[in-house]
Protein backbone atom coordinates (compact mmCIF):
# COMPACT_ATOMS: atom_id res chain seq x y z
CA UNK A 1 0.00 0.00 0.00
CA UNK A 2 2.74 2.59 1.13
CA UNK A 3 4.24 1.77 -2.41
CA UNK A 4 1.37 2.58 -4.47
CA UNK A 5 1.23 5.72 -2.42
CA UNK A 6 4.68 6.45 -2.99
CA UNK A 7 4.10 5.57 -7.17
CA UNK A 8 1.21 8.09 -7.26
CA UNK A 9 3.43 10.71 -5.37
CA UNK A 10 6.45 10.10 -7.86
CA UNK A 11 4.01 9.98 -11.04
CA UNK A 12 2.96 13.25 -9.85
CA UNK A 13 6.28 15.03 -9.65
CA UNK A 14 7.62 13.74 -12.57
CA UNK A 15 4.31 15.16 -14.65
CA UNK A 16 5.27 18.08 -13.02
CA UNK A 17 8.85 18.03 -13.73
CA UNK A 18 7.89 17.61 -17.61
CA UNK A 19 5.14 20.21 -17.55
CA UNK A 20 7.36 22.97 -15.96
CA UNK A 21 7.58 26.38 -17.95
CA UNK A 22 8.95 29.49 -17.73
CA UNK A 23 5.92 30.69 -16.40
CA UNK A 24 7.14 29.35 -13.04
CA UNK A 25 10.18 30.66 -13.28
CA UNK A 26 9.55 33.93 -14.15
CA UNK A 27 6.72 34.18 -11.57
CA UNK A 28 8.73 34.30 -8.76
CA UNK A 29 11.11 37.34 -7.84
CA UNK A 30 14.65 37.10 -7.91
CA UNK A 31 17.10 37.25 -4.67
CA UNK A 32 18.67 40.75 -4.71
CA UNK A 33 21.55 40.11 -6.97
CA UNK A 34 23.82 42.90 -5.30
CA UNK A 35 23.61 41.91 -2.03
CA UNK A 36 26.82 40.07 -1.82
CA UNK A 37 27.17 40.49 2.11
CA UNK A 38 24.49 37.82 2.79
CA UNK A 39 24.72 35.66 0.06
CA UNK A 40 28.51 34.87 1.66
CA UNK A 41 26.76 33.48 4.72
CA UNK A 42 26.02 30.03 2.55
CA UNK A 43 29.23 28.59 1.85
CA UNK A 44 28.76 26.84 -1.69
CA UNK A 45 29.30 23.24 -1.29
CA UNK A 46 30.13 21.16 -4.43
CA UNK A 47 28.17 18.00 -5.66
CA UNK A 48 27.38 16.68 -9.24
CA UNK A 49 24.10 16.07 -8.71
CA UNK A 50 22.28 18.45 -5.95
CA UNK A 51 25.22 21.25 -5.09
CA UNK A 52 24.06 23.08 -2.26
CA UNK A 53 24.90 26.11 -0.08
CA UNK A 54 25.00 25.99 3.77
CA UNK A 55 24.54 29.22 6.68
CA UNK A 56 25.88 27.88 10.09
CA UNK A 57 24.84 29.34 13.49
CA UNK A 58 26.56 32.64 14.41
CA UNK A 59 28.18 30.85 17.22
CA UNK A 60 28.25 26.92 17.78
CA UNK A 61 28.47 26.65 21.68
CA UNK A 62 29.93 23.19 23.10
CA UNK A 63 27.18 20.83 23.82
CA UNK A 64 24.90 22.33 22.38
CA UNK A 65 22.48 21.52 19.46
CA UNK A 66 21.10 23.80 16.84
CA UNK A 67 17.70 23.31 14.72
CA UNK A 68 17.98 22.74 10.88
CA UNK A 69 16.00 24.61 7.92
CA UNK A 70 16.04 23.26 4.59
CA UNK A 71 14.89 25.59 2.02
CA UNK A 72 13.48 24.63 -0.95
CA UNK A 73 14.00 26.78 -4.19
CA UNK A 74 11.31 27.13 -6.86
CA UNK A 75 11.59 27.34 -10.44
CA UNK A 76 13.52 29.85 -10.62
CA UNK A 77 16.46 28.69 -8.66
CA UNK A 78 16.89 25.33 -10.90
CA UNK A 79 19.97 24.78 -12.08
CA UNK A 80 23.56 23.41 -11.70
CA UNK A 81 25.58 27.31 -10.54
CA UNK A 82 24.91 26.59 -6.65
CA UNK A 83 23.57 30.46 -6.52
CA UNK A 84 20.04 30.53 -7.65
CA UNK A 85 18.60 28.74 -5.17
CA UNK A 86 19.51 31.38 -3.06
CA UNK A 87 15.96 33.01 -2.92
CA UNK A 88 14.21 36.57 -0.47
CA UNK A 89 13.40 34.06 1.78
CA UNK A 90 17.19 32.63 2.09
CA UNK A 91 18.01 36.72 2.21
CA UNK A 92 15.67 37.14 4.91
CA UNK A 93 16.67 34.10 7.29
CA UNK A 94 20.34 35.50 7.01
CA UNK A 95 19.48 38.75 8.49
CA UNK A 96 22.12 39.28 11.66
CA UNK A 97 19.09 39.78 14.19
CA UNK A 98 17.30 36.75 12.77
CA UNK A 99 20.09 34.71 13.44
CA UNK A 100 20.78 36.06 16.78
CA UNK A 101 16.88 35.75 17.68
CA UNK A 102 16.81 31.42 15.62
CA UNK A 103 20.38 30.08 16.16
CA UNK A 104 20.39 27.10 13.09
CA UNK A 105 22.30 25.78 10.70
CA UNK A 106 19.99 26.87 6.72
CA UNK A 107 20.39 24.36 4.08
CA UNK A 108 20.01 25.52 0.74
CA UNK A 109 20.13 22.51 -2.10
CA UNK A 110 19.96 23.34 -6.09
CA UNK A 111 18.35 21.28 -8.35
CA UNK A 112 17.74 20.50 -11.69
CA UNK A 113 14.31 19.09 -11.27
CA UNK A 114 11.65 18.45 -9.47
CA UNK A 115 12.46 17.51 -5.77
CA UNK A 116 12.20 13.66 -5.34
CA UNK A 117 13.47 10.82 -2.83
CA UNK A 118 16.73 11.44 -3.96
CA UNK A 119 16.86 14.61 -2.94
CA UNK A 120 15.90 13.71 0.46
CA UNK A 121 18.25 10.91 1.01
CA UNK A 122 21.00 13.84 0.25
CA UNK A 123 19.59 16.27 1.88
CA UNK A 124 19.37 13.61 5.28
CA UNK A 125 23.01 12.71 4.54
CA UNK A 126 23.96 16.69 4.89
CA UNK A 127 21.91 16.95 7.99
CA UNK A 128 23.78 13.72 9.45
CA UNK A 129 27.22 15.63 8.74
CA UNK A 130 26.54 18.95 10.55
CA UNK A 131 28.67 18.59 14.07
CA UNK A 132 25.86 19.73 15.78
CA UNK A 133 22.33 19.36 14.50
CA UNK A 134 19.48 19.04 16.68
CA UNK A 135 17.78 16.24 14.82
CA UNK A 136 14.47 16.44 16.59
CA UNK A 137 14.09 19.48 15.28
CA UNK A 138 14.90 19.74 11.64
CA UNK A 139 12.22 22.21 9.76
CA UNK A 140 11.35 22.12 6.04
CA UNK A 141 10.05 25.01 3.84
CA UNK A 142 10.01 26.41 0.48
CA UNK A 143 8.17 28.09 -2.19
CA UNK A 144 6.13 26.96 -5.55
CA UNK A 145 8.37 24.25 -6.92
CA UNK A 146 10.08 24.05 -3.60
CA UNK A 147 6.73 24.17 -2.03
CA UNK A 148 5.33 21.24 -4.25
CA UNK A 149 8.65 19.63 -2.83
CA UNK A 150 8.21 20.22 0.71
CA UNK A 151 4.44 18.15 0.21
CA UNK A 152 6.69 15.57 -1.69
CA UNK A 153 9.46 15.02 1.03
CA UNK A 154 6.67 15.35 3.76
CA UNK A 155 5.08 12.40 2.41
CA UNK A 156 7.97 10.42 1.82
CA UNK A 157 9.39 10.59 5.17
CA UNK A 158 6.66 12.44 7.35
CA UNK A 159 8.63 11.55 10.46
CA UNK A 160 11.71 13.22 9.66
CA UNK A 161 10.60 16.90 9.64
CA UNK A 162 9.00 18.92 13.21
CA UNK A 163 7.43 21.13 10.39
CA UNK A 164 6.92 23.19 7.53
CA UNK A 165 6.52 25.86 6.03
CA UNK A 166 5.34 25.85 2.53
CA UNK A 167 3.97 28.24 0.19
CA UNK A 168 2.08 28.00 -3.09
CA UNK A 169 2.84 24.80 -2.83
CA UNK A 170 -0.36 22.30 -3.68
CA UNK A 171 0.72 22.36 -7.84
CA UNK A 172 -0.43 23.84 -10.85
CA UNK A 173 -3.64 23.58 -12.09
CA UNK A 174 -2.93 21.13 -15.03
CA UNK A 175 -1.45 18.53 -12.94
CA UNK A 176 -3.21 15.45 -10.91
CA UNK A 177 -3.06 16.22 -7.41
CA UNK A 178 -0.42 14.44 -5.53
CA UNK A 179 -1.05 15.40 -1.86
CA UNK A 180 -2.20 12.43 0.21
CA UNK A 181 -3.06 14.40 3.39
CA UNK A 182 -3.19 11.05 5.37
CA UNK A 183 0.53 10.95 5.15
CA UNK A 184 1.19 14.47 6.97
CA UNK A 185 -2.31 14.99 8.70
CA UNK A 186 0.32 14.63 12.26
CA UNK A 187 3.05 16.46 11.28
CA UNK A 188 2.59 20.54 11.83
CA UNK A 189 1.73 22.93 8.42
CA UNK A 190 1.32 26.15 7.99
CA UNK A 191 0.97 26.25 4.37
CA UNK A 192 0.95 30.18 2.34
CA UNK A 193 -0.94 31.10 -0.37
CA UNK A 194 -2.10 34.05 -2.55
CA UNK A 195 -5.71 34.35 -3.81
CA UNK A 196 -4.74 35.21 -6.84
CA UNK A 197 -2.54 32.53 -7.78
CA UNK A 198 -2.95 31.64 -11.32
CA UNK A 199 0.39 29.73 -11.37
CA UNK A 200 -1.03 27.18 -8.18
CA UNK A 201 -4.15 27.58 -8.04
CA UNK A 202 -5.52 28.83 -4.91
CA UNK A 203 -8.73 26.54 -5.01
CA UNK A 204 -6.01 23.25 -4.72
CA UNK A 205 -4.78 25.27 -1.36
CA UNK A 206 -8.64 25.57 0.09
CA UNK A 207 -9.54 21.40 -1.20
CA UNK A 208 -6.41 20.30 0.89
CA UNK A 209 -7.75 22.39 3.75
CA UNK A 210 -10.99 21.14 3.76
CA UNK A 211 -9.75 17.49 3.39
CA UNK A 212 -7.36 18.27 6.53
CA UNK A 213 -9.99 19.40 8.29
CA UNK A 214 -11.75 16.71 8.24
CA UNK A 215 -8.92 14.70 8.95
CA UNK A 216 -8.07 16.63 12.24
CA UNK A 217 -5.00 17.69 11.01
CA UNK A 218 -2.59 20.01 12.61
CA UNK A 219 -2.69 22.35 9.41
CA UNK A 220 -2.57 26.22 9.08
CA UNK A 221 -3.25 28.15 6.45
CA UNK A 222 -2.52 31.87 5.55
CA UNK A 223 -4.15 33.55 2.42
CA UNK A 224 -2.58 36.35 1.13
CA UNK A 225 -5.71 38.47 0.05
CA UNK A 226 -5.28 39.77 -3.09
CA UNK A 227 -1.51 38.69 -3.97
CA UNK A 228 -0.62 36.65 -6.64
CA UNK A 229 2.22 33.91 -6.95
CA UNK A 230 5.06 35.78 -6.03
CA UNK A 231 4.84 35.53 -2.56
CA UNK A 232 7.84 33.26 -1.25
CA UNK A 233 9.59 35.87 0.64
CA UNK A 234 6.25 36.69 2.90
CA UNK A 235 7.04 32.99 4.66
CA UNK A 236 9.28 34.89 6.77
CA UNK A 237 8.78 38.32 6.82
CA UNK A 238 5.00 37.81 7.01
CA UNK A 239 2.25 40.23 5.29
CA UNK A 240 -0.65 43.03 6.61
CA UNK A 241 -3.01 41.24 4.21
CA UNK A 242 -2.63 37.33 5.28
CA UNK A 243 -5.86 35.74 6.94
CA UNK A 244 -5.05 32.67 8.68
CA UNK A 245 -7.44 29.56 9.49
CA UNK A 246 -6.60 26.57 11.78
CA UNK A 247 -7.88 23.11 10.50
CA UNK A 248 -8.20 21.77 14.27
CA UNK A 249 -7.42 23.17 17.60
CA UNK A 250 -4.03 20.84 17.04
CA UNK A 251 -2.77 23.76 15.56
CA UNK A 252 -0.28 25.81 17.41
CA UNK A 253 -2.12 29.73 17.16
CA UNK A 254 1.25 31.24 17.06
CA UNK A 255 1.27 34.48 14.57
CA UNK A 256 4.96 34.36 13.76
CA UNK A 257 6.52 31.86 11.44
CA UNK A 258 9.64 31.95 12.56
CA UNK A 259 8.42 31.54 15.97
CA UNK A 260 5.86 28.80 15.22
CA UNK A 261 8.97 27.08 13.56
CA UNK A 262 10.83 26.71 16.43
CA UNK A 263 8.59 25.84 19.13
CA UNK A 264 7.99 22.15 17.17
CA UNK A 265 10.24 19.28 17.60
CA UNK A 266 9.73 15.25 16.80
CA UNK A 267 9.29 14.24 20.28
CA UNK A 268 6.40 16.37 21.43
CA UNK A 269 4.31 15.34 18.86
CA UNK A 270 1.54 13.25 19.74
Amino acid sequence: MHDQILIRVFSAAVAASLAASASLASAQAPADAGAAAWIDNYEPHADEEMPYRLMRPLTVDDGKLYPVIVSLHGGAGRGTDNRRQLRVWTRLLADEAKRKQYPSYVIAPQSTRIWDAAHLEKIKAIVASLPAADLDRIYLLGHSMGGHGSFILLQLDPAYFAAAAPSAGTGRGEHDEFIDASLIKDVPIWAFHGDGDTVAPYERAEKLFATMTQLGGNFKLTTWVGDAHSVGGKMVSGGDNGSTKCSSDRCDAEPEMLQWLFSHSLSARP
